[in-house]
C-alpha cells in the first residue's frame, strides 16, 4: 500500500528530529534517516548563491549515506570529537513546513529553523538560522529521511559547525 505524505506527518517529522537533536538522543535520531541518506549543509559561492554540488564544491558538512552519520555520532559520544566537547544546550525551532511535493510513498519538504545554541565552555551564545529541504521516503509504515539539505543564511560560524547545530 503506498502512502501520500501529509503535512501533519512532514510537521511531526521535523519537529521529532528537532527534539532528539536537542536531547542527544543519537539512536532515535540516526533512526529517523535511511541507509542511503543524504545530509548537506551547502557552502556559499557569493552573497546570494549557494553551491549546488557537494562531490565538486565546498560544503560546510556533507555526509553521505546513515553510516557516515553514525561515524560523527560516535566521534561526538567517544569523546574524540574534542571540538564537540562538553556539547553545547541547544533548541531547536522548526517553523513554516510545507510540503511541497507528495507521490506514492515520498515527499519534499520545505521548513524554515533557527537553533539557539549556548557553549558552557565559552559561556557564548549563538543562533544559526535558515531553511531545510528534506525528500522523505515511507519505508516499514514511516517517514523517513532521504535527504535533508540545510541552507544556513548566516555562515558566520564563531566556534564550530555540527550535525546538532543546525
Amino acid at each position: 500500500m503506498t502512502r501520500v505524505l501529509t503535512r501533519q506527518e512532514a510537521e511531526d517529522l521535523a519537529y521529532r528530529e528537532a527534539l532528539l537533536l536537542d536531547r542527544f538522543d543519537w539512536p532515535a535520531w540516526l533512526e529517523l534517516y535511511l541507509e542511503d541518506a543524504v545530509f548537506w549543509v551547502p557552502a556559499w559561492r557569493d552573497e546570494s548563491t549557494p553551491t549546488a554540488d557537494p562531490d565538486r564544491e565546498l560544503s560546510l558538512i556533507f555526509y553521505q549515506g546513515r553510516r557516515s552519520l553514525e561515524d560523527r555520532v560516535w566521534r561526538i559520544q567517544s569523546r574524540q570529537s574534542v571540538a564537540s566537547q562538553p556539547l553545547p544546550r541547544t533548541v531547536h525551532t522548526v517553523t513554516n513546513v510545507l510540503v511541497e511535493q507528495a507521490e506514492n510513498d515520498w515527499g519534499t519538504v520545505s521548513a524554515a529553523f533557527i537553533v539557539h545554541r549556548f557553549d558552557a565552555r565559552r559561556e557564548r551564545d549563538h543562533a544559526f538560522f535558515g531553511r531545510y529541504e528534506y525528500r522523505l521516503q515511507s519505508r516499514d509504515g514511516a517517514w523517513r529521511i532521504a535527504m535533508k539539505k540545510i541552507l544556513l543564511l548566516n555562515d558566520i560560524i564563531p566556534t564550530v559547525l555540527d550535525v546538532y547545530s543546525v
